[in-house]
C-alpha cells in the first residue's frame, strides 16, 4: 500500500457504488479527481490506473459525453479494472496495458491527466511528464497526487526494499520534481495540498504527500 487507506482519501459518496475490488486495490496518496474540477464531456487519462478507482470517479464527472482512459503497466491490474468497469456498466471508460512513458494516445487529444501516487515509481520522471504534455490539448491540465521530499532521504532509507513498496524510495525532492514538470513544458505549476507523511522513521517528516496542478500552455 503506497500511501493511505481509500476511506481516508475519498468522500463516501464517491466510492459507495464502486466494486469493493476497485476500492481495495487503491494504493493512492491523494484524490486527484477531487482537485481536478472535471467537466462534462472532457477526456481524462489516468497514469497508473490500478484497479480503476480514480477512473470510475472521473467517468461519473465527465458523463456519457466524456471519456476516461486508464493506463497501467500491470496486466493483472488492467484486467481487474476492466472487470470492475463491466460490473459498473460504464461505457465511457477504457483501460490500456502500457507504460505511462509510452501510451497509445494521440498527440493533443486529452483535456486532463490525473495520476495518484505512481509517478514516484518511474525511473525517468521527466519522460512521464513529457508524455503527459504530448497527449494534452493546449490549455489542458494535469492533476497529480504523489509522494515528494522536502529534503533527500538517507541512503539506507533509499536502499530499503520496503520503502520502494511504500512509494518512498523513488520519491524526489519537491523542487526537482516540479522542475521536471516545467522542463517538460508545463506552466502555472502549483502545489495545492501538502501533508507530511505519518511514519515512525526519523526522516518521515521529510516525506510529504502533495497534490499538484499544472497546465499546458494554450
Amino acid at each position: 500500500d503506497c500511501c493511505s487507506e481509500p476511506n481516508k482519501l475519498y468522500d463516501v459518496e464517491e466510492i459507495k457504488d464502486l466494486p469493493a475490488e476497485a476500492v481495495m486495490a487503491s494504493a493512492g496518496c491523494g484524490n486527484p479527481t477531487a482537485i481536478g474540477e472535471l467537466a462534462s464531456g472532457e477526456t481524462v487519462v489516468d497514469f497508473g490506473s490500478g484497479g480503476g478507482i480514480d477512473c470510475f470517479i472521473a467517468a461519473k464527472a465527465v458523463g456519457p459525453e466524456g471519456k476516461v482512459i486508464g493506463v497501467d503497466m500491470t496486466e493483472d491490474m488492467v484486467n481487474l479494472a476492466r472487470t470492475n468497469a463491466a460490473k459498473l456498466g460504464m461505457s465511457n471508460v477504457e483501460f490500456h496495458l502500457a507504460e505511462m512513458e509510452h501510451t497509445p494516445i494521440a498527440d493533443g487529444s486529452v483535456d486532463v491527466i490525473i495520476s495518484n501516487c505512481v509517478i514516484n515509481l518511474a525511473p525517468d520522471k521527466g519522460e512521464v511528464f513529457r508524455e503527459a504534455f504530448r497527449i494534452l490539448k493546449p490549455g489542458g491540465r494535469a492533476y497529480i497526487s504523489d509522494m515528494l521530499l522536502v529534503k533527500d532521504l538517507p541512503e539506507e532509507a533509499k536502499a530499503d526494499r520496503k520503502n520502494w513498496v511504500m512509494c518512498l524510495s523513488g520519491a524526489e525532492r519537491k523542487d526537482v520534481y516540479l522542475g521536471r514538470m516545467r522542463d517538460a513544458g508545463f506552466v502555472d505549476t502549483q502545489v495545492l495540498e501538502d501533508k507530511p507523511w505519518d511514519g515512525p522513521e526519523s526522516w518521515a517528516s521529510d516525506v510529504h504527500s502533495m497534490n499538484i496542478r499544472a497546465y499546458k500552455p494554450v
